[in-house]
């Protein structure tokens, strides 16, 4: 006969909300192997002073334009300075922006979505007509619209980017408020007249976040190309910040001569958009239970 220590630890473990979340990223390769060229990206632009001895905004002409050798991996630009240096100072410009971007739009959009949603009527048509209006310009074309109303700056360019991607954030937010307002625990809290601030609070933006997170993930990579497209059109940060658009932009003038020049910022451009692609979509299969495969 099992001791009652030998059937308690022959009892299964309960399944916790972690350990199928856990499960379905290990099954996942797609998302590790974005996981994994991102996790380097980081890592090399943080460590950056230790990997390379060079200053990215230091001009020294006798070296410009000199091809990628063991002293300059990636070359030199125009004026000198070491191209994979101002590639890894400006992976944290990059990727740093293009969070930040979409963790502003999408604040927002939640808080703005789920008032929307729970009030209704004259508030929700005023705010919905409005998003509507910001979601008839394609998202690019007003982007760069605004960027070039605030005038070129990085800073100007970030709130130009979000503004056009809040109403994505707002249209999930509502959605779910509706559902949401409607469910016996919403109706119980409104019953003890409990403050309707309160009430979306602590109800109605925890229950709206999921679907945002998965939008969130999956819009990072496209935010950072618009940064890089706005810098590429002189709308975004400019010389001498180490950004990628901004050396792509100067770079492609001497793709012949000096192809090395816009070849490596646009390929760690490319490698940073696929790779938050490839984790925005392991996340949504992840929560998203519709998406299931």
């Amino acid at each position: 006969m099992e001791t009652p220590l030998q059937t308690e630890m022959s009892r299964p473990k309960p399944i916790t909300p972690v350990r199928p979340f856990w499960y379905k990223l290990k099954q996942n390769q797609m998302t590790w192997i974005g996981l994994g060229i991102l996790g380097v990206i980081v890592l090399c632009s943080l460590i950056a002073p230790i990997l390379t001895p060079y200053n990215p905004t230091q001009v020294d002409i006798s070296q410009k334009f000199l091809g990628p050798s063991l002293h300059h991996w990636f070359g030199t630009d125009e004026v000198g300075r070491d191209i994979l240096t101002r590639i890894l100072y400006g992976a944290r410009i990059s990727l740093g922006v293009g969070i930040t971007v979409i963790i502003m739009a999408s604040i927002i959009g939640i808080l703005i979505g789920t008032i929307s949603g729970y009030f209704g009527g004259v508030i929700d048509v005023i705010i919905m007509r409005i998003m509507d209006m910001v979601m008839a310009f394609p998202t690019l074309i007003l982007a760069m619209a605004l960027a070039a109303a605030l005038g070129p700056s990085l800073q100007n360019a970030m709130l130009a980017i979000a503004i056009v991607k809040i109403p994505v954030y707002v249209r999930l937010a509502r959605g779910e408020s509706l559902v949401l307002r409607e469910k016996l625990f919403v109706k119980s809290a409104q019953s003890f007249g409990i403050n309707p601030w309160r009430i979306i609070g602590k109800h109605i933006v925890p229950n709206s976040v999921s679907p945002v997170i998965i939008q969130a993930t999956l819009d990072v990579g496209d935010a950072i190309l618009m940064i890089a497209t706005l810098g590429f059109l002189g709308l975004g940060a400019q010389p001498p910040t180490p950004e990628w658009g901004a050396m792509i932009s100067i770079g492609w003038k001497y793709l012949l001569d000096y192809w090395w020049y816009p070849t490596f910022p646009g390929l760690f451009l490319f490698l940073s958009a696929g790779s938050l692609n490839l984790i925005g979509d392991g996340i949504r299969d992840i929560l998203d239970p519709k998406t299931g495969r």
